[in-house]
């Protein structure tokens, strides 16, 4: 068969040759040991974990060796993709902390020299590498219908064979070239296949960065290149998008370790060199004892949206991120407490090789590790930026009284052992909420086990003595009085010593007032929060409380 007239038949409006394409994409000049990644999802308007967990892979990757991370969308699929796609998920990334160097931005546009960075808008470069493709001998068109796809399925099932387009089943791989010519006169659609070479009975060793050698079955199908309509199949497109744009490292899921025999194969028939790849092992999530794969169905956290939603810092996202997926981080993190993670030297080496478990509690004690260590006015910046998007009357609340959030931010913060009351920004709000009266409620109650007279003595005792003008000593010393005069130890030493002389012991006293103040029975440090709340709501709050028992 003429091969090249067999490609001017299939792509008679293709006059680019794939040195006229690879002219527009020069060589990157980047420094050496540079990686370039990309982050490569369809405008399907949903990221889950994988994704953000692959993307800051790529991320760290790129910016801890001096590369470029990009954004490529893979747009192929019309029926999958949803309006703004595109817009959520940089949206939803930046929501994150992860942007990008250069790659398809908002609005239909691109930012950077190796575009377009949509697969919708490269035809003519897929159309220009497959037309050499079958001048080579290595793709040919297929005009099976989708009853004779069928047919050959039903028949493989039946024989108990390897499904799909192979050998014998190969009804189109060595068709003459007037059967070719008949149909395409008679207007028959049909696909673009790969001509494999290749043998199930051959074996290929690979290195891969994150699992080491393996050894994986030589493809023998011919695989879809290009669908019916022109466009490329994702193996297609996404060989030649990786080399014209340099990348050097590919990270993905390890469910893509089936298709790596294939993607081998279009590269060397490409003559392309191939990227690194670093299939990342699947997140999964203790289930009562059980370990399974996280699912989007059971988890909300599965959604990447679900942690700006809830308020969690950056940092600390990327922070947990980080425990997943290098096994030393943590290590490093208690040796540099206070060191940015960009110090973090990133390696595939300690990435996981199996199932890395994902732990919603750990991700949470991290956030309240990072936000102990912000100072109220980043804490205050931070809760107001997520509050205008997600709770419009508490934002309101805390820009009207800057100062008083301000100040109950503040304590316990600093130091050497700081307050971790908070996590999330979500949280803010039932943690210092009392300080507005409009927020205020009673959550706990006082235990039954305690009298209501001396409750409530207690209470009307404290509201004679208080001063908001003493120092916490004296603050302190009062209540401790209280305590002695109503039969409770005045120090809990005292009553741990001997707890069937005395009612309760001075924290009592404490709780009585907190809940009184606070109406939660954990709360900061309650001189400070009456401090802030001034004399005349402490006693209105302390009085009402007492009027109630």
């Amino acid at each position: 068969m003429d091969n090249n007239y067999l490609a001017d038949l299939l792509f008679p409006n293709i006059t680019t040759t794939p040195a006229d394409i690879e002219a527009r994409y020069p060589k990157r000049q980047l420094p050496e040991g540079a990686k370039v990644t990309r982050f490569a999802p369809s405008p399907t308007g949903f990221l889950h974990l994988g994704n953000l967990y692959g993307a800051f892979a790529d991320e760290r990757l790129a910016h801890t060796s001096g590369g470029v991370f990009y954004l490529r969308i893979e747009d192929t699929d019309a029926k999958r993709e949803v309006q703004n796609g595109v817009e959520i998920i940089i949206d939803t990334l930046a929501s994150l902390g992860i942007k990008f160097d250069e790659g398809a931005v908002k609005n239909g546009g691109d930012n950077g020299i190796y575009g377009p960075y949509r697969q919708s808008e490269r035809a003519e470069i897929y159309q220009t590498f497959a037309k050499q493709l079958v001048r080579e001998g290595k793709a040919y068109p297929c005009f099976c219908t989708e009853d004779e796809l069928n047919e050959i399925r039903q028949r493989q099932e039946a024989e108990k064979l390897t499904p799909g387009y192979w050998g014998e089943f190969a009804v189109w791989r060595d068709a003459p070239i007037e059967k070719i010519e008949a149909k395409l006169n008679e207007g028959a659609s049909f696909v673009l296949r790969f001509h494999s070479d290749g043998s199930c009975e051959h074996k290929l060793k690979f290195n891969d960065l994150i699992k080491g050698d393996i050894n994986v079955t030589e493809n023998d199908i011919d695989h879809v290149l290009l669908k019916s309509d022109g466009i490329p199949t994702y193996h297609f497109a996404h060989a030649v998008d990786d080399h014209l744009m340099g990348t050097t490292h590919v990270v993905r899921d390890e469910s893509w370790l089936s298709t790596l025999p294939f993607h081998i194969q279009l590269f060397k028939a490409l003559g392309f060199k191939m990227p690194k790849y670093c299939h990342t092992a699947q997140l999964m999530k203790l289930d009562n004892g059980n370990k399974r794969k996280i699912s989007k169905r059971k988890d909300p956290e599965f959604a990447a949206t679900y942690y700006h939603d809830q308020g969690y810092t950056t940092a600390a996202v990327h922070e947990y991120l980080l425990t997943l997926l290098n096994s030393n981080f943590e290590e490093w993190r208690l040796a540099n407490q206070t060191a940015p993670i960009e110090d973090f030297k990133f390696t595939t080496k300690k990435m996981a090789v199996s199932g890395s478990l994902f732990d919603l509690d750990k991700l949470n004690d991290i956030s309240k590790n990072v936000v102990s260590r912000m100072t109220a006015d980043e804490v205050y910046a931070d809760t107001v930026a997520w509050a205008e998007s997600f709770d419009a009357d508490f934002a309101d609340k805390l820009k009207t009284y800057a100062d008083t959030a301000k100040a109950a931010l503040a304590i316990g913060r600093g130091g050497n052992k700081p307050r971790k009351d908070i996590g999330r920004w979500s949280e803010v709000k039932a943690y210092m909420g009392f300080f507005f009266d409009e927020y205020f409620e009673l959550i706990d109650e006082i235990p039954d086990n305690f009298a209501k007279a001396d409750v409530k003595a207690a209470l009307n005792k404290f509201c004679e003595t208080y001063d908001a003008s003493d120092d916490q000593t004296t603050w302190f010393d009062k209540i401790k009085a209280i305590a002695g005069e109503l039969g409770f130890a005045p120090e809990t030493k005292l009553y741990k010593k001997n707890p069937t002389e005395y009612k309760g012991h001075v924290g009592d006293i404490s709780m009585f007032l907190r809940i009184a103040v606070t109406g939660k029975a954990s709360s900061p440090d309650m001189y400070e929060v009456m401090r802030i709340l001034g004399a005349d709501k402490v006693k209105a709050r302390v009085n009402a409380y007492a009027d109630k028992i």
